[in-house]
């Protein structure tokens, strides 16, 4: 790292998020002896999972939940608490010395010249390269109506809950069955009257707790990581479409939340007199509303042409072709369906470094 008189610092590559996709990113960058430096906005490593609802465990089991170089410190087929994912996190950025810089809020990113500027604050960063890292979803997302709920009412997204204590006394209405969704809806269903609003993606057809829902794992992340991918024609028919749908029921499933008494009811469709009210017309005067509704994407901070006409990134598994020298990691398909998730961020992040690598290579041989 250099730094010039205007306090402007110099890396060879920023990396821009420190979560598993940044620090997988870094681990290899490392390995080939790349200078990197990870800015996360968050103040301590692992904090995106730390400030999940309380009881969440990952979806994953432990033997997929390790990055490269790192396994996951857990029985196989344990599954995570969200707390355990984060301070693994802490410890593999440690445990390979990994240069991060916390509390570190990217806010702009563009060319200057021959180099990049990521600007966060008064504070400037000049690199060769940049690896934008901050996932494939990052701002929650809730519908437009929701403004319109009375101001009395309890409203949380998702990404805001964290146990039922927080809650209103009385009802609360779920919006999005997802596994999100429906796993909160689980919790909150042993203390309230909970009602879980939308459409469910299906579900799983084993319990993964179970020797066949292991055979079912393997498969399945099999399909994930080497058939439906960029690289097999079944892949690159399908996969992109089945990576944006929705993920179906895991751990939590229907007959589960039927016999905890959480009801079922049609989709929200909007806000009359300061109440939800479902697709059926009916009103739901619930004092509690929790959003399960996803995130969004926002790119609005970086100034580059690197965008198609539906404002998304255009890539080759990861390679911004049109602005050498950027990089994506974690986005949804960036080469198979598991891209995004903790199984297939080590591939991914093996590529975009060695891609580097070769980039760096070729620079020093023209000179």
């Amino acid at each position: 790292m250099d730094m010039d008189s205007s306090g402007t610092q110099r890396f060879d590559t920023v990396i821009v998020g420190g979560g598993q996709a940044g620090l997988a990113v870094g681990y290899h960058l490392a390995a080939l002896g790349r200078p990197a430096v990870i800015l996360d906005a968050n103040e301590r490593i692992g904090d995106a999972w730390r400030t999940r609802w309380d009881s969440l465990h990952l979806f994953t089991p432990a033997l997929s939940d390790g990055l490269p170089g790192l396994p996951f410190p857990a029985p196989a087929w344990s599954y995570p608490t969200k707390d355990a994912m984060a301070d693994y996190l802490e410890a593999y950025a440690e445990r390979f010395e990994l240069d991060v810089r916390t509390g570190v809020g990217v806010s702009a990113l563009r060319r200057d010249g021959e180099s990049f500027v990521v600007s966060s604050g008064d504070q400037r960063y000049e690199a060769d390269n940049v690896i934008v890292a901050t996932g494939a979803n990052r701002i929650p997302k809730v519908p437009s109506f929701a403004a319109e709920l009375d101001p009395g009412i309890m409203q949380l997204h998702s990404s805001e809950y964290g146990r039922p204590g927080q809650l209103l006394d009385g009802d609360v209405l779920v919006v999005g069955a997802g596994n999100s969704g429906a796993e909160i809806a689980f919790e909150l269903s042993k203390s309230r009257r909970t009602m879980l609003a939308g459409k469910e993606a299906g579900q799983i057809p084993v319990r993964l707790a179970t020797r066949r829902g292991h055979v079912f794992f393997r498969f399945v992340r099999f399909l994930g990581t080497r058939v439906l991918t960029k690289g097999t024609p079944i892949g690159r028919r399908v996969g992109p479409k089945l990576a944006a749908e929705a993920t179906p029921l895991i751990r939590v499933r229907s007959k589960e939340l039927a016999a905890a008494g959480v009801e079922r009811v049609s989709r929200v469709a909007g806000v009359v007199d300061g109440v939800p009210v479902l697709q059926d017309g009916r009103s739901v005067d619930a004092p509690n509303v929790i959003w399960c509704t996803g995130y969004r994407q926002d790119f609005s901070w970086i100034d580059l042409s690197i965008f198609d006409e539906d404002g998304q990134p255009m890539h080759d598994r990861g390679v911004v072709t049109s602005e050498p020298g950027v990089y994506l990691m974690g986005q949804i398909f960036q080469f198979g369906i598991t891209s995004d998730v903790l199984p297939g961020v080590g591939r991914d992040a093996a590529y975009v470094a060695k891609h580097i690598a070769s980039r760096e290579g070729s620079k020093a041989m023209a000179i």
